[in-house]
C-alpha cells in the first residue's frame, strides 16, 4: 500500500464497491479559511475537516499546531464518516502540507489505510460538488503510536545521534529572516531540507528514486537508524516525513517543531547554512 493515490486511481476506487472516505483539508498558512472554498466546489462525497480546530489543539507552549487532543481527533474523524475497516484519502488544494497533517494524524492514531491525492484537487479532472454531505457516523478510535513521535528533546537527542532535517524554506532555517517565531535559525545539528523540493511543479511528489537520491544526499541512506523531522509548526513536517515514506524511510515528526523551540529562550539555536 503507498502513501499516495493519483487522481485517476481515486476516481476508479470512488467508482468501485469500497469507495474511500473523502476528507477535504483546504488550509493556507495565513489565508482564508477552507471553508469557503470547499462550499465552492469540492470531491463529491467530500467531508470538510479544519486544520486549526479539528487538525490541532489550540496554539500555546506546545506550538502553533501541538497534536489535538486524542479524544477530540477521534470524534471529529468519526462525525467525517471514519471508521477503521473503510480507507481514506485526504486532499486540498494542491500544496500538500495540510492534507499530509491529516495522514499523518490518522496513520498516528492508527487508521490502518490512509492516502493523500497527489497533486491535490488541481490534479483532479472530475466532476465538483457543492453538496454537503451528511455521512454516517464513523466507529474510528484512536490508538495513538502508529508513527514516531519527538518532543523538544527527542528532536535535540536526534540531532546529535541520527538525522534531523528541517522543512522549512532555507532562508527560515538559517535565520536570515523569521516572519512567525520569535528567532530565526534552527535546532543545532539539523539539516536544512526544504519541503518544497520534494515535489514537482504541478505540486505532485517526485518519483520514489528522486526522493530515496535526494535523502539519501541529505544522510538518510539505508544504513541510517533514525529519521526526523520539525518545519515550523508541524504541518509542512509531516509533507516531509510522507515524502520520506514514499523513500523508503519511516521518519518521526516533532510536531512542536520551531514554533515550540523558538519560544523557550533556554534552548540552543544556530543560525547559518551549516548545522552547527
Amino acid at each position: 500500500m503507498t502513501a499516495i493515490i493519483s487522481a485517476a486511481q481515486l476516481a476508479s476506487e470512488s467508482a468501485g464497491p469500497r469507495p474511500p472516505v473523502l476528507l477535504d483539508v483546504r488550509w493556507s498558512l495565513g489565508g482564508p479559511p477552507g471553508r469557503p472554498a470547499y462550499d465552492a466546489g469540492h470531491l463529491p462525497g467530500a467531508v470538510y475537516v479544519d486544520l486549526d480546530t479539528e487538525l490541532a489543539g489550540p496554539a500555546g507552549a506546545g506550538g502553533r499546531h501541538p497534536l489535538p487532543g486524542v479524544a477530540a481527533f477521534g470524534a471529529a474523524m468519526r462525525r467525517a464518516g471514519v471508521s477503521a475497516g473503510t480507507p481514506v484519502v485526504v486532499y486540498d488544494g494542491g500544496q500538500g502540507w495540510a492534507a499530509a497533517r491529516a495522514w499523518w494524524l490518522l496513520r498516528w492514531a492508527g487508521h490502518p489505510d490512509v492516502r493523500v491525492l497527489d497533486g491535490g484537487l488541481t490534479a483532479w479532472t472530475g466532476p465538483l460538488s457543492t453538496d454537503t454531505p451528511s455521512p454516517a457516523e464513523g466507529d474510528f478510535a484512536p490508538v495513538p503510536g502508529g508513527m514516531p513521535l519527538l518532543d523538544a528533546d527527542g528532536a535535540a537527542a536526534l540531532a546529535d545521534e541520527g538525522l534531523l532535517l528541517d522543512a522549512r524554506a532555507a532562508e527560515r532555517y538559517r535565520g536570515d529572516v523569521e516572519p512567525i517565531d520569535r528567532i530565526g535559525g534552527h535546532i543545532p545539528g539539523a539539516v536544512s531540507a526544504p519541503t518544497t523540493e520534494n515535489v514537482a511543479e504541478d505540486g505532485r511528489f517526485l518519483p520514489a528514486e528522486h526522493l530515496t537520491a535526494r535523502f539519501g544526499a541529505l544522510g538518510a541512506t539505508e544504513e541510517t537508524k533514525n529519521v526526523g523531522v520539525y518545519c515550523g509548526s508541524g504541518v509542512s513536517g509531516a509533507h516531509e516525513v510522507l515524502a520520506l515514506e514514499i523513500a523508503g524511510h519511516r521518519a518521526a515528526l516533532y510536531a512542536g517543531s520551531w514554533s515550540e523551540w523558538s519560544s523557550d529562550e533556554s534552548r540552543p539555536v544556530a543560525t547559518g547554512p551549516d548545522p552547527r
